[in-house]
């Protein structure tokens, strides 16, 4: 089966306040084993023998002015090594008009898409964008429209209780496709904020130009856990139906609790009762389809 890996990272520690200055409270926990590069030839040594043949990169916060650096820098690294396939770089979808910043990005080819992080949590260890209601800001609305422009996706990372305004994103900006980070980031795993999440999920799903990446699952349990992983993979998959989910590894942050091929096995076999239609459409062709590699 091809398997195309729609998020990864990787990245040069003196790039990065989060990994080289004092540190920092993260929703993985704690994370001194990546506190280092992470260059292409260990995320390559990492894949070997999995069956992964392509691979998106997607934006590691550099200082957001050094935005159009993060993208110039992947694209030397592809020009070196053949990887990555496609990148999802920043923009700063707050400001009065992106476009500029957005034409930028452009003159890079790899480029596919954006992702600026809007999850909030009354939790402030889990809490990244300042404002809850990013999604509902015209500003906003009006800045992740001009994707369309270029024909990018937008990369839409928010906690359950943020998905009703991320509806109102998507609804405003009916030509860009929007990419679930992490399925929503379920991180009650009480009955409650399961539920909160399963209903805030299926209004999301509803919205046509949404799909739903399959990642980021050991974020908050910090373990590599199949049956959590299934359960999560069957509801998804339920919901947005196979071919607008995409997998995606999230490494090297699941390399602080797994391996490479450990964690896509756990993702294969929690697909076990699907079609193989369906498993090719997770594994690879909705990727192919968003990130147009």
């Amino acid at each position: 089966m091809k398997v195309v890996d729609s998020h990864f990272h990787v990245w040069r520690q003196a790039d990065l306040p989060w990994l080289s200055g004092p540190m920092q409270p993260r929703i993985f926990g704690p994370y001194e084993p990546i506190r280092r590069d992470y260059p292409m030839s260990e995320y390559l040594e990492d894949i070997s023998g999995t069956g992964v043949e392509k691979a998106v990169y997607v934006q590691a916060n550099w200082p957001p002015e050094k935005a159009e650096d993060e993208v110039a820098w992947l694209q030397e690294v592809a020009s070196e090594t053949g990887w990555p396939h496609g990148v999802v770089g920043y923009a700063d979808m707050t400001v009065d008009d992106v476009r500029p910043a957005l034409e930028r990005l452009a003159r890079h080819p790899l480029m596919r898409g954006v992702r600026q992080q809007f999850h909030w949590h009354e939790n402030p260890l889990y809490r990244f964008a300042a404002d809850p209601d990013l999604c509902r800001n015209s500003v906003v609305q009006r800045n992740v429209a001009a994707l369309a422009e270029h024909g990018w996706s937008f990369d839409l990372q928010v906690f359950a209780g943020q998905m009703p305004g991320a509806c109102e994103l998507a609804r405003s900006c009916p030509n860009v496709t929007f990419v679930l980070q992490h399925a929503g980031m379920l991180e009650n795993l009480e009955e409650e904020g399961r539920e909160e999440w399963r209903t805030n999920l299926k209004a999301l799903a509803a919205e046509p130009n949404v799909v739903c990446k399959l990642s980021g699952f050991g974020t908050f349990i910090h373990r590599n856990d199949a049956q959590h992983i299934a359960g999560l993979v069957e509801e998804a998959v339920a919901l947005f139906g196979a071919e607008r989910c995409l997998w995606g590894s999230n490494f090297p942050i699941e390399k602080l609790w797994t391996d490479y091929g450990d964690l896509l096995g756990a993702h294969i076999a929690a697909a076990e009762n699907l079609s193989d239609t369906q498993k090719q459409e997770i594994f690879s062709g909705t990727a192919c389809r968003v990130y147009k590699v």
